[in-house]
């Protein structure tokens, strides 16, 4: 069976939010033979421009065969303002005819805009989490996540991650032989161990000028020390309620989260150094005993510290 996969693109779209799923899909349809017909599509045909100044060329919404897969594209055509309605009826009707509907990087914005993502987890590249969050209060945006599958529909992070949600849909298609020589074609991981979002976004609340970035350090100092979020806003000078508010939305995250993800950074240089014990490091690092550590570890990197391990001495 030949699945078509159609790619939404619009005027400023970001180039590689595209080109990354069309190579993979392209690879992957290959290695599957012939399992997929790719299709470049916009409002209007004709050539469409990337924020880059490079085009591709794509058909009219109103010229598109019925798809397996929709794939939406980033880049800042997805400021709400610049979203045209022909595009958004497209994707709801889309939505409910197709197998799955998926969105790279700040393509998540336009699913949100045509409400496909109301009460449902969703990720978007980490710069945009804050607005996000903002603009749709009933989306669970998790932004330290490559992608999340939420049913039919698929968000992804920023850019590359892109590649990582293609390689995805196609083992869930073909299985994990194909998408896994469709990646050694690519030459990226197969199961990308991390997250752009998680870390970028950690690094922004490093700045001097984040309202939170000296409490960061403070933080990063004590992590084998209890940091409740009462202990957080103690430090603060805030109360909790509003440290926790103001905290998620300076960050995108909440402190909680935060917690974990320093802990989680902290101890993966530990276990990839080899020196110590999984179970030191998981009672030194704040984590009080390894399956809690374990557990982290697979929500940041999608594999367990034992696993990681063994990839730093290969």
């Amino acid at each position: 069976m030949t699945r078509d996969i159609g790619f939404l693109i619009f005027p400023r779209f970001q180039l590689l939010d595209a080109a990354g799923p069309i190579s993979t899909f392209d690879i992957g349809s290959r290695y599957g033979q012939g399992a997929y017909r790719l299709h470049v599509l916009a409002a209007q045909a004709g050539r469409v421009e990337s924020t880059a100044g490079a085009s591709l060329d794509a058909i009219a919404l109103r010229d598109a065969p019925p798809l397996d897969t929709l794939i939406v594209a980033g880049g800042d055509g997805t400021r709400v303002a610049e979203i045209v309605a022909p595009l958004l009826d497209y994707v709801r009707e889309t939505a409910a005819s197709a197998r799955r509907v998926a969105s790279v990087c700040t393509g998540a914005f336009i699913l949100a805009e045509a409400g496909l993502l109301e009460g449902k987890r969703a990720t978007t590249h980490w710069s945009r989490t804050q607005t996000f969050a903002q603009r749709y209060p009933g989306v669970r945006l998790e932004p330290d996540r490559i992608f999340i599958k939420e049913g039919p529909v698929w968000t992804s992070a920023g850019i590359t991650a892109g590649i990582d949600l293609s390689l995805a849909l196609i083992a869930e298609d073909l299985g994990e032989e194909v998408a896994r020589r469709t990646a050694q074609q690519l030459v990226v991981y197969h199961r990308r161990p991390g997250g752009q979002s998680q870390f970028s976004a950690l690094l922004e609340m490093d700045q001097p000028q984040g309202r939170f970035g000296g409490l960061l350090g403070w933080m990063r100092e004590r992590l084998g020390e209890p940091l409740s979020v009462e202990r957080l806003a103690d430090r603060a000078a805030m109360s909790p309620r509003n440290f926790a508010r103001a905290f998620v939305a300076e960050t995108g995250v909440t402190p909680a989260r935060a917690v974990e993800r320093l802990r989680v950074e902290a101890a993966r240089e530990r276990v990839e150094a080899g020196a110590e014990t999984i179970d030191e490091i998981a009672i030194t690092s704040g984590f009080g005993e390894p399956e809690r550590m374990r557990r982290a570890f697979v929500r940041a990197f999608g594999q367990p510290p034992q696993a990681l391990r063994r990839s730093a001495r290969g």
